[in-house]
């Protein structure tokens, strides 16, 4: 199996202790505010620390659809999470997993600079898909800003 790791940051005017409190340890009840699509997120297996498997389902094209995602690790003193898709609509056929590992710290003007690193797991040694990975990114920046907007609306 191929590992395949990308790099990715953002910045964020919401500060760094709420962003990772919304992302990481209430993302189960504001991700569904903050995304109309999103339906539910129950827990599949596990009690909600590292290894608990999540089932988030959704609402795309008309049609329910779900992902799951494994808790890996959470690192609430460093403001750090990561979490893998293990299963789902959002893991392509050529990929055992895709985990994102996630460090939040200080940013520009009391906000967040959110770094990523995305572990692409293939099936085998082939690369990932482009246009898959372009359109993961899509969805995940999407998710972002729409819980971005959320906290900033409701302080």
């Amino acid at each position: 199996m191929a590992v395949f790791t990308f790099d990715d940051q953002a910045t964020s005017p919401v500060a760094p202790a709420t962003l990772y409190n919304a992302l990481a340890k209430d993302a189960d009840t504001i991700i569904p505010k903050a995304v109309g699509s999103f339906q539910s997120v129950e827990i599949v297996e596990g009690n909600g620390g590292p290894g608990t498997i999540k089932k988030i389902s959704f609402v795309e094209d008309g049609e329910t659809k779900f992902v799951l995602h494994k808790i890996e690790t959470i690192d609430e003193a460093n403001l750090g999470y990561s979490y893998s898709i293990v299963g789902g609509v959002a893991l392509p056929d050529t990929a055992e997993k895709i985990t994102i590992d996630t460090k939040i710290s200080d940013g520009p003007n009391g906000g967040s600079l959110i770094k990523l690193t995305i572990s692409y797991h293939g099936k085998g040694d082939a690369p990932p898909n482009e246009d898959e990975l372009k359109a993961g990114k899509a969805k995940s920046d999407a998710l972002f800003k729409a819980v971005e907007a959320y906290l900033l609306a409701n302080p």
